[in-house]
């Protein structure tokens, strides 16, 4: 599942170029875990477990023999553990996601990549097809950007469908392109860990999968 950071240097020109740093797959690269599935277990519980693991069970069989791709699986776990709950309840489990959790995961010299691109001033950015409700917090905590999947509300509840879609392969350049004009910015970089962050790569002058820069 994906991600990604954004690097801006100014020169002394009188327009400033930056380079953009792109750190994508939260799930794998700055993680050394799937967030998104700890997630699923840690904020469904009850008859809601039992049912969500009965009705999934199909899909699981068909995501695990490589029929139904995640991008696909997300979205239908999603609606599984996340329709009709109160958005206050499951944000606050979000926040305490964060705090409890997902620091156990963090992979050390990811987090010192994306300290070392906000020390040089750099604007960073995570890109990932994980969901918002405990990524934003996590995001606004270390002071960095995201762009992510994101779950519908309606009068307090969620939907249990996604915003924009699954944040996943051609959506995440999509969505980059729409939020950022890549032509103003000297040199993107972009780090990933999957298939799914191939097309990521392919907008950027400098990529690297598991951490390996990949030669053009």
């Amino acid at each position: 599942m994906s991600h990604l950071i954004i690097a801006i240097k100014a020169n002394a020109l009188k327009e400033i170029k930056v380079n953009l740093a792109l750190l994508f797959d939260f799930d794998g690269t700055i993680t050394n875990a799937d967030m998104y599935s700890k997630f699923l277990r840690y904020s469904t519980t009850g008859a809601r477990l039992i049912v969500g693991n009965v009705l999934l069970a199909p899909f699981v069989i068909m995501y695990k023999l490589g029929i139904l791709p995640a991008n696909k699986m997300r979205p239908i776990a999603s609606f599984v553990a996340f329709y009709q709950k109160e958005h206050h309840a499951l944000d606050a489990m979000g926040l305490d996601f964060t705090k409890q959790v997902i620091p156990q995961f963090i992979r050390s010299h990811a987090l010192d990549k994306i300290r070392c691109h906000k020390d040089n001033g750099d604007h960073v950015v995570v890109v990932s097809a994980s969901i918002d409700i405990y990524l934003k917090h996590w995001c606004n905590e270390l002071g960095v950007m995201l762009i992510c999947s994101e779950l519908a509300v309606n009068n307090g509840k969620l939907s249990g469908f996604y915003t924009s879609g699954d944040c996943s392969e051609k959506m995440k350049s999509k969505r980059i392109c729409e939020r950022f004009n890549l032509d103003h910015y000297d040199c993107v970089y972009a780090y990933g860990d999957t298939a799914e962050d191939l097309d990521m790569l392919s907008i950027a002058d400098e990529k690297y999968m598991n951490w390996v820069k990949v030669k053009d």
